[in-house]
């Protein structure tokens, strides 16, 4: 099947031999209704084993997994109304950073997030969702009006990390980042931020300094990829599921680190197999945390900002 992960084969192997057993059955009309309740029965167990059982690298291939919700389905979902806007004023408009203004729950909100495509067509128009600096410029345009007109601000990060071609380079990537980590430490505005695939490097964090991070069950946040990673440590970079392991870049992990302050469960199997689904938790999580920020007053919710990230990294020694 398109798709299907190395691990998922048991599952998917089961689920064949059940709609075929189905199938036989309409087709004929035997019954064979005991086969097909333990073959189901048999199917529920394993599904939970394997899912149970998941390796962090197996959870980043999921992360990674075609037809997982994008940043528009998340908006579609979120907004009952939404108005794209486009451009840096600068440079260009970047197709991998989608951004605009929508209501949510009757209430006006800025929305930005990294797009990746649903094909290879649209995906070379995205950019595979990495974001090239006037990306990152028109987020904080949007950002900045967003604060001018009391908007809270709602993010979505699904990127493998900003782009490292040269042309990003000439026109000031590693800036444009780091201005959106200064002004989003300052915005004056609630803001939200939702890791729904692949949390890559500066690339998402430059989306991703915010007064509330989620994480959605099996994406992952991390300075660099897990490949990249061990390319680095051993020079090897096919060593990425030990690094993995290594880095605890897992959801749960990034709650107990204190960099997320929450885990968004995800469908069994993940996002990609059932989008409605995921998109609603996401909506509703979205819908709360607006609530929640809404009611601190502003420079309470500027000093738990402050305090938020100054907390990250800290440790001690035993």
């Amino acid at each position: 099947m398109p798709g299907q992960l190395e691990f998922e084969r048991p599952i998917e192997e089961l689920a064949k031999k059940l709609d075929e057993v189905r199938a036989f059955m309409r087709q004929h009309g035997i019954d064979l209704s005991q086969e097909v309740a333990r073959l189901e029965a048999e199917l529920e167990q394993v599904t939970a084993r394997v899912y149970g059982e998941l390796t962090p690298w197996q959870r980043v291939q999921i992360a990674r997994q075609p037809g997982r919700p994008t940043t528009l389905d998340y908006i579609r979902g979120l907004c009952s109304e939404f108005i794209e806007l486009h451009g840096d004023r600068n440079f260009r408009d970047d197709p991998a950073v989608i951004g605009g203004i929508g209501l949510a729950d009757g209430r006006p909100v800025t929305v930005i997030g990294t797009q990746k495509g649903r094909d290879t067509k649209e995906n070379v128009y995205r950019n595979f969702g990495m974001a090239h600096p006037e990306g990152y410029r028109k987020a904080l345009r949007l950002m900045k009006q967003a604060e001018k007109f009391g908007r809270p601000v709602v993010l979505f990060i699904d990127t493998a990390g900003a782009y490292p071609g040269m042309s990003a380079e000439e026109r000031g990537q590693s800036e444009a980042i780091a201005r959106n980590l200064l002004e989003m430490a300052g915005l004056r505005v609630p803001t939200i931020s939702f890791v729904t695939g692949e949390g890559g490097s500066g690339g998402a964090l430059g989306l991703g300094l915010t007064d509330r991070i989620y994480v959605l069950e099996y994406a992952w946040y991390s300075v660099i990829a897990p490949e990249s990673a061990a390319a680095i440590l051993w020079k090897d970079s096919t060593q990425g599921p030990r690094a993995a392991e290594l880095m605890r870049i897992g959801a749960r992990d990034l709650v107990e680190l204190g960099v997320a302050d929450g885990v968004i469960r995800e469908p069994v199997g993940g996002a990609q197999k059932n989008p409605q689904e995921m998109v609603a938790r996401v909506a509703e999580q979205a819908l709360s945390a607006l609530r929640e920020l809404a009611q601190k007053p502003l420079e309470q919710l500027l000093a738990e900002r402050y305090d938020k990230y100054r907390q990250i990294g800290v440790y001690s020694e035993s």
